[in-house]
């Protein structure tokens, strides 16, 4: 996880052009003199923080890359911080923007772009169990920045009328269609994810870099605002579908006259034209279209640090990395505990666990269910169920918003789904970003999740005398009538002589809870309800010592 974030303000595109002329100038001395500084500054937080100078990292891509003065610039930073920055060519810029945005996803197959002021680049990418695949020319980069398009876009009007700037600006329109339609053809797309492309109506496309990201919060405040109550801010890991993505002119209105826009300063605003410009252009030119947008925080500093890890660690899910400072002592055996209360698949996979609840979620539910038992049965469902959106959980990087939602709605059902009635609002919320199979099973788990911490209050179990075991099996004989399906868990209790704790009677007296999960009150949607029937039962066996996890 990142321990500090900290963004100057300087623009060094913006600073290459005479304000009255519009005309490239090299980076003035008092902008150079300011850069000093800023990194002077940063070497002392660096230093508070123990960390060494041989670690420290830093890049230059194409604002520094095309200055007049880029040699100069370069050398008063060495000689005033005793900092080599080192200069990205455009090509290697593109691949590491493009593992930065893999750096925020667990798995992800589409194309990719990095948004920022003075270029943009496009490739590739299919990245899964830590390794990564990308286009064997890296990527295509033009001159199409937010801050550089909209300089470009004022020059091509400057000084004609408005017939002939129209003229002049359809032309170049149609040159970046053809430049664009030209790196598609040439980046050698695997089949397999151009035919899903048009099978599903268009490609992913995964988009980072400020200009983007700008575009995601706007769309984000309109999803947030007119009686709308999109549940998470997080940008990394947002997604719109391909109408809304494409919708320039709503974007554009909300841009010129919303008051204040969350996380959109006035510069990023004055670029929106441009960035709206850009996705017409990208909706034209990209073959079989647009799919889904999905936003990222990731960019060239992510990608950078990205590139340096080993595939075993990049397959780590950051999720579980992250919560992993939270968990329990004996946090191997409840993964494990809880995963044996999910019946395995059946034989022709009629009945099975959803396949998108990845088991990492169900881990770092493991890892961090013991966290709110401090607090009062009035706050911990609610804390719990912010926990991954504004809580302890929410500056994890690399955390799809579904995962978010899952992950909340567990820690919430663990603590009984005891809520003041207004957050029901945001629980509805979250609910709506998954399915309501998956919301079923977030309520069944986490319900799972407070029998387990009623058992093992410490989080310590001693796997030579485990208290329960868990089983589980799909059943098509549920109900009075023997004609309903569902699965039955069964909790074996260790047979003794003498129960002193009376555990078998406690659990069945807990195990209500449960159950209370497979009542068809309690199924999920109006409409037609998701659910199915739980049988629990308890049962006095021999248990053999458990797996040592």
């Amino acid at each position: 996880p990142t321990v500090l974030t900290y963004r100057n303000g300087i623009s060094l595109y913006d600073a290459q052009f005479d304000p009255e002329t519009g005309e490239q100038i090299p980076i003035p001395d008092d902008v150079i003199a300011d850069v000093v500084t800023v990194f002077n500054r940063f070497l002392i937080v660096c230093g508070d923080m123990g960390v060494d100078k041989k670690n420290i990292h830093v890049v230059a891509t194409e604002a520094t890359r095309k200055a007049i003065n880029s040699a100069k610039f370069l050398q008063v930073v060495k000689e005033k911080t005793g900092l080599t920055i080192e200069m990205l060519p455009k090509e290697i810029e593109g691949q590491i923007g493009a593992l930065g945005i893999a750096s925020g996803f667990t798995r992800l197959s589409g194309l990719v772009m990095d948004l920022g002021g003075g270029s943009t680049q496009i490739t590739w990418m299919v990245s899964q169990g830590g390794h990564i695949r990308i286009s064997p020319l890296g990527s295509f980069s033009f001159p199409y920045g937010a801050a550089a398009l909209s300089r470009q876009l004022h020059d091509l009007r400057k000084g004609k009328k408005k017939d002939e700037g129209d003229a002049a600006v359809a032309q170049f329109r149609q040159e970046m269609i053809q430049n664009f339609r030209d790196a598609y053809a040439h980046l050698q797309i695997p089949d397999v994810m151009v035919e899903k492309a048009k099978e599903q109506g268009g490609f992913r496309i995964y988009l980072s870099g400020g200009g983007f990201r700008g575009w995601g919060y706007l769309l984000l405040y309109l999803n947030q605002s007119h009686g709308k109550h999109y549940p998470i801010s997080v940008i990394n890991g947002y997604t719109v579908g391909k109408d809304q993505f494409e919708d320039t002119d709503t974007v554009k209105q909300i841009a010129k006259a919303a008051k204040d826009v969350f996380r959109v300063s006035d510069r990023r605003r004055s670029q929106v034209p441009a960035v709206a410009f850009l996705v017409n252009v990208l909706a034209e030119a990209i073959p079989h279209g647009i799919r889904e947008a999905h936003f990222c925080q990731g960019g060239v500093r992510e990608g950078y640090l990205f590139r340096t890890l080993s595939p075993e660690v990049r397959e780590l899910s950051p999720l579980a990395v992250a919560t992993q400072n939270f968990a329990p002592i004996s946090y191997r055996t409840i993964q494990e505990l809880i995963k044996s209360a999910i019946p395995k698949p059946s034989k022709n996979e009629t009945k099975k666990f959803p396949d998108d609840f990845g088991e990492h979620v169900i881990d770092s539910f493991a890892n961090v269910m013991y966290v709110h038992m401090f607090m009062s049965k009035e706050t911990a469902s609610t804390t719990a169920l912010y926990s991954t959106s504004v809580g302890i959980m929410s500056s994890t990087h690399g955390v799809s918003h579904q995962d978010r939602a899952r992950l909340a709605l567990m820690l919430e059902s663990r603590y009984r789904g005891e809520l003041p009635p207004r957050e029901m609002e945001f629980r509805e919320a979250l609910r709506s970003l998954i399915t309501p199979e998956e919301v079923w099973w977030t309520t069944y788990l986490g319900r799972v999740g407070y029998l387990i911490t009623r058992l093992y209050p410490s989080g310590e179990i001693d796997t030579a005398k485990p208290r329960v075991v868990f089983s589980s099996e799909w059943s098509w004989t549920m109900g009075k009538k023997k004609n309903k399906e569902g699965f039955v868990l069964t909790i074996s209790v260790q047979k003794q002589k003498e129960d002193r704790a009376h555990l078998k009677q406690a659990l069945e007296d807990n195990v209500k809870v449960i159950k209370k999960v497979g009542k068809k009150k309690h199924w999920i949607g109006k409409d037609d309800p998701w659910g199915m029937k739980v049988k629990v039962e308890v049962v006095e066996e021999g248990i053999l010592e458990a797996p040592d996890c």
